[in-house]
């Protein structure tokens, strides 16, 4: 073997490595909000079954990553994470902390800036800014199943049968054309949303390589979302996590979130 070549490996080893380490960080902040915060309503119950959920599938992806690719798709699921945290803290009236680095696709997915609600094949979505007994769902916003999703809370998760499924079903552009048509924040329309691109696509290029990587394609689906019931994924009931409603001594652990 040459020494050029076992200089390339020696240094693909470590960016692999440094790629995990980070991940892992992650991993374990999120690992400890989630254990140290109990749900007191719908939404922030909710919010810390999807946070516990997005630590589970982190830990299962970080376990089998061997590249860097795989290391930063358990660092994304950990953010997503850290991110339901976040939310539930908002959602009881808890200072949520500091912020956090953006999702792939977040930006470019916008948030609901307004109180709506829509009839949409018989049945009725509402979606909000602000977390309610009527729209108790939380999501951060970002691509799903190639698809931007606004940031915001939701009266239902309709976009979780694409998570699993990692396509979107009939109905799904019509959905977002009742839902979003000319809301402030979100720069999308339905042909945008049926075609899988919008406002600021360009910026994806990251998001495609997580893509092909597994991310938006079964890769975290499988691991932690999997029939979409791991973990009381889609029981609000399931959201006490042992601990108090703080991260011990009434705040974040020496006045710090993390």
């Amino acid at each position: 073997m040459s020494r050029q070549r076992r200089t390339t490996g020696a240094s693909t080893a470590n960016q692999i490595e440094d790629a995990k380490a980070d991940a892992r960080r992650w991993i374990e902040r999120l690992g400890g909000q989630v254990l140290g915060l109990t749900g007191t309503d719908d939404a922030s119950k909710q919010a810390l079954a999807d946070a516990s959920e997005r630590y589970n599938a982190a830990a299962s992806q970080i376990d089998q990553a061997n590249s860097v690719a795989q290391a930063r798709m358990a660092r994304e699921s950990a953010m997503e994470g850290l991110y339901y945290v976040r939310a539930a803290r908002s959602a009881m009236g808890m200072d949520p902390g500091p912020a956090l680095p953006d999702l792939n696709g977040q930006q470019s997915a916008g948030q609901v800036s307004e109180n709506r609600q829509v009839e949409v094949e018989g049945r009725q979505v509402a979606a909000s800014p602000n977390p309610s007994a009527q729209t108790p769902n939380y999501y951060p916003g970002g691509r799903v199943a190639g698809r931007p999703v606004p940031a915001g809370w939701y009266s239902e998760p309709w976009w979780k049968p694409a998570l699993v499924a990692g396509a979107w079903g009939v109905g799904s552009a019509m959905l977002f054309s009742a839902m979003f048509s000319g809301m402030h924040g979100v720069g999308y329309d339905s042909q945008a949303f049926e075609n899988g691109y919008g406002d600021g696509f360009a910026e994806g290029f990251d998001q495609g390589q997580m893509d092909q990587g597994g991310y938006d394609q079964g890769g975290v689906d499988q691991a932690g979302y999997g029939g979409g019931d791991q973990g009381g994924f889609f029981d609000s009931s399931g959201g006490d996590w042992g601990g108090g409603d703080d991260w011990g001594g009434g705040d974040f652990g020496g006045g710090d979130f993390f």
